[in-house]
């Protein structure tokens, strides 16, 4: 590929990146923030507010993204790519402002709910728009930009929490400091094209062949274009509704799509991302400052191991990481299991072994489930449908993070067992998380059941080529 069209299309996904930069860092940021908000906001007589009113803080943001998920599908197919990504941008602006001058937790609420709405469209229009603009050679890997992008605003967010962790009501700045990447996105957005597909689509054919030009050889473009009119004209003599996704040469990638973000959130993955800090409390470590220190070390070795799958995605294939992630998580989650299992005897090494299990974890998290659920359904589902097809995945990932993150400090209690509480001052006395990160181990042992059985190998193929894949009614390991 060209020097000079490689460096535009590397340009173009990493403006559209900072959507998932967002998204990451309005994630990470109630980690650190949580422990401020909880003591600040804590009922009269009471050292810290409940830990159910803690998991609304957390996980309401996840109610506006699954909001964000239903109607983003149809808002990109109708509107564009472009413009519902920087109608993001400035939902994204909205939300954070009000977190951050909220007077109360009813505002800090309603502020995260439309942080949430902004998240849950961006983590369904930022990989498909960077899918349908990338080539074929580099697709995986710039499609993982955005979960680069991802990781790094987790870990800017816990910079972030870290600097104001001693302020003054410092939860206030860590929600602020996310307008400026909002900024960005939307400026830098404004200049950039739709895609491709899209603009094809609508019958623009000027406006792709432009965009075209940017990002492949003089002498592919027309094939490229005649390859998209195809499978357009195709999917308008076959026209396809929502309820036509449960037709038989369309179920597996239905079935594929929100199994995969079942596994990638069952395994646990945001009670690290939201919870890390007060993990760590109960684990031993003191104080606010502490505990967030820690958990940027997640942060860095987070950003490390996806710029390793980056990597390796477009080489090795999806199939290998997922099965080489999925099987170190395991390992990872029973780890830590047995050593809050065995607080008591261990005392304060449970600190250090809380800390190397979360990183492992994270590590083999970031190199598989982590880039690979957004990349894979960016790339099975026909084109006509695929903003559709695409949130449907996205809602069930953020349905299935809700339920995560609002039920696992009550999992922490419910599935202690009895001799092993940990009683600590974050209000979670007479509890214990080993219950919790076995049933996360369990859930892991089903991934590597349903990768083996069910997930297609996607590298090097175009995505016409997938979609003709499940039109001739293939088993999804037959596409190699």
């Amino acid at each position: 590929m060209d020097k000079k069209i490689n460096k535009h299309v590397y340009f173009v996904a990493t403006i559209a990146a900072f959507g998932g930069l967002l998204f990451g860092y309005d994630t990470g940021v109630i980690s650190g923030a949580l422990l401020l908000i909880k003591t600040q906001f804590a009922e009269p007589g009471a050292l810290q507010m409940a830990p159910e009113l803690q998991e609304w803080v957390v996980s309401v943001v996840l109610i506006g993204a699954m909001a964000g998920a239903l109607i983003s599908g149809r808002l990109a197919d109708r509107f564009g790519r472009k413009k519902i990504i920087i109608a993001t941008a400035i939902i994204f602006l909205l939300g954070s402002s009000i977190s951050g001058f909220a007077p109360d937790v009813t505002w800090i609420i309603t502020g995260r709910v439309i942080i949430g709405l902004a998240i849950g469209v961006a983590s369904f229009t930022v990989p498909l728009y960077i899918s349908e603009i990338s080539p074929k050679k580099i697709r995986g890997a710039l499609v993982s930009l955005n979960q680069l992008a991802i990781t790094i605003g987790i870990f800017v967010s816990y910079l972030v929490d870290l600097g104001f962790a001693e302020t003054p009501e410092g939860w206030r700045w860590m929600f602020i400091v996310g307008v400026l990447p909002a900024l960005v996105l939307g400026i830098g957005m404004f200049f950039l094209p739709d895609t491709p597909r899209w603009l094809l689509s609508k019958g623009k054919d000027d406006a792709a062949r432009l965009a075209l030009e940017k990002t492949l050889e003089p002498d592919n473009i027309q094939n490229e274009i005649d390859s998209i009119k195809q499978i357009i004209t195709s999917e308008a003599k076959n026209k396809i509704s929502i309820i036509e996704l449960l037709q038989p040469w369309l179920r597996p990638a239905l079935i594929i799509g929100i199994g995969l973000m079942f596994f990638q959130q069952f395994t646990g993955i945001n009670t690290v991302i939201y919870y890390a800090p007060t993990i760590f409390q109960i684990a031993g470590f003191e104080g606010d400052f502490a505990p967030i220190l820690a958990t940027t070390l997640v942060g860095i070795v987070n950003i490390l191991f996806t710029i390793v799958a980056i990597w390796l995605i477009d080489r090795w294939g999806r199939r290998p990481l997922t099965f080489l992630g999925l099987g170190g998580m395991v390992v990872a989650l029973t780890i830590m299991g047995i050593a809050f299992n065995q607080a008591e005897v261990l005392g304060s090494s449970l600190k250090w072994i809380s800390v190397g299990s979360v990183v492992i974890y994270i590590a083999f998290f970031a190199i598989s489930l982590g880039p690979i659920a957004w990349l894979i359904i960016s790339e099975i589902y026909p084109l006509r449908i695929r903003g559709i097809a695409m949130s449907i995945a996205t809602f069930s990932n953020w349905l299935f993070n809700f339920i995560v993150a609002k039920t696992f400090l009550t999992l922490t209690k419910v599935l202690t067992i009895p001799g092993t509480e940990i009683t600590t001052t974050d209000g979670l006395q007479n509890s214990n998380p080993a219950g919790a990160f076995w049933l996360f181990a369990a859930v892991g042992v089903g991934g590597l059941i349903f990768t083996y059985f069910y997930m297609p190998e996607t590298k090097g193929h175009t995505l016409e080529e997938i979609e003709e894949h499940w039109a001739k009614g293939k088993h999804p390991r037959k596409l190699k």
